[in-house]
């Protein structure tokens, strides 16, 4: 749902967000400046984003067969399953969920064809499951799909809209723009929202266009880093690198996005797939299933329902994990954690097997530090103790996900 970006424009934006981030404490960005402090207070004001997101997302299985009927279906799922108990409570309705036209008085109007209920109702039927209701639009003349109107040019009207239905939570996307910048268009929502009488997490689907993570935070409680996930190994790992490098510009109330999740699609092995929950785990990304939660396997709903590596997304600290090292296919992937702790991922991008190991210097604990790890996909405790690094043995196009605790 946005435009393609090929090999050398992503190697530019690499290069280019490198020298960026280094900057950005010093950066400033005049559009988005003005009244930013108040726009911020008032989003931290409503708790929203404390944690990165967790629920479900409409596009990336259904695209834009979607209608009432899925999901309150989602919804009941979520609760039947037990995963809306582990925070996944946002029920998304992406793209196409409105007519072409709006009303006479310029509101949007929900398809008859598929939301004959209307939203409102709804979002009754999604709260009175304990969850909470997300919607769609964008920042342009129309949708990605230009089957329905963005909100350009109505954005204190569609705000007010989707306050009045109990929406919760909005994706704002970027297609069919006038030209302007994001930096521009944006904020303009976000006061929207504010003055709108109801919290509503604000999501940035900006695709990294104008690397939001240099100005998001005082404008919405997440973006996106990059162009849309595909469900297969490599774009999965293109996706997460281009996020790594906006690591340090996440925290409580704003995060980095790297898109929707892809596991129980049926385009990776379930190796691929717990290597894609783990990399999203460790760099707090939300967590937004994009599979169709009515008919998971049981090797899906393991991975998605694994409270250890949730914990490590949900972790109070907030702070991102980075590729603190990379040897060939053989990457470190490590963050810290509440309570002294460390979150560590070892990945193997290989299609062989590699004994990968950790460097206490590079994760960032003291050389003579006793670690003991935490097995999180094994759920156990190992019982070795750890001196000045960890070594695994690691399968190829997977990881191994480990907890560190000092205890000397």
């Amino acid at each position: 749902m946005e435009r393609s970006m090929d090999v050398c424009v992503v190697v530019a934006v690499l290069m280019l967000c490198s020298m960026m981030v280094s900057t950005a404490s010093s950066m400033s960005m005049p559009e988005a400046e003005n009244s930013s402090e108040e726009l911020r207070g008032n989003l931290l004001a409503n708790g929203l984003g404390l944690t990165p997101q967790m629920g479900w997302n409409s596009w990336n299985h259904f695209n834009c067969k979607v209608d009432e009927k899925v999901i309150k279906e989602t919804a009941d799922a979520l609760v039947s399953t037990g995963l809306a108990k582990l925070g996944y409570i946002y029920v998304n309705i992406d793209d196409c969920w409105a007519e072409m036209h709006r009303d006479a008085k310029g509101n949007l109007l929900p398809k008859n064809s598929t939301f004959p209920s209307g939203i409102k109702a709804l979002a009754d039927y999604v709260h009175s499951k304990g969850l909470k209701l997300g919607i769609y639009s964008d920042a342009g003349q129309f949708t990605c799909s230009k089957t329905m109107p963005g909100s350009l040019g109505h954005e204190e009207q569609d705000a007010k809209t989707f306050a009045s239905w109990g929406i919760d939570y909005l994706k704002y996307d970027n297609c069919y723009n006038d030209g302007t910048k994001p930096t521009v268009r944006y904020p303009v929502m976000t006061r929207a929202l504010t003055k709108a009488g109801r919290p509503i997490f604000f999501s940035l689907c900006e695709w990294g266009d104008l690397h939001p993570a240099l100005w998001g935070f005082k404008v919405g409680n997440s973006w996106r880093t990059t162009n849309d996930i595909s469900d297969n190994w490599n774009s999965m790992l293109s996706i997460i690198d281009l996020n790594e490098v906006y690591a340090d510009l996440a925290r409580p109330g704003g995060w980095n996005d790297p898109d929707m999740l892809e596991v129980g699609n049926g385009g990776m092995k379930n190796n691929e797939y717990i290597a894609h929950f783990s990399l999203w785990a460790i760099s707090k990304a939300p967590l937004l299933l994009g599979c169709d939660v009515r008919n998971l396997t049981k090797e899906t709903f393991n991975i998605i329902s694994n409270q250890e590596v949730i914990a490590v997304n949900q972790d109070s600290l907030g702070i991102q994990a980075k590729k603190v090292r990379m040897e060939g296919n053989s990457e470190i992937w490590a963050g810290p954690l509440s309570g002294n702790r460390v979150a560590l991922v070892l990945l193997n991008r290989a299609t062989v097997p590699h004994s990968i190991t950790g460097n206490w210097d590079d994760i960032g604990i003291p050389e003579n530090s006793v670690i003991e790890a935490r097995d999180v996909w094994e759920h156990k405790t190992l019982e070795t103790r750890f001196v000045g690094n960890l070594t695994a043995n690691v399968e190829p196009h997977s990881c191994k996900m480990f907890v560190l605790k000092p205890i000397a």
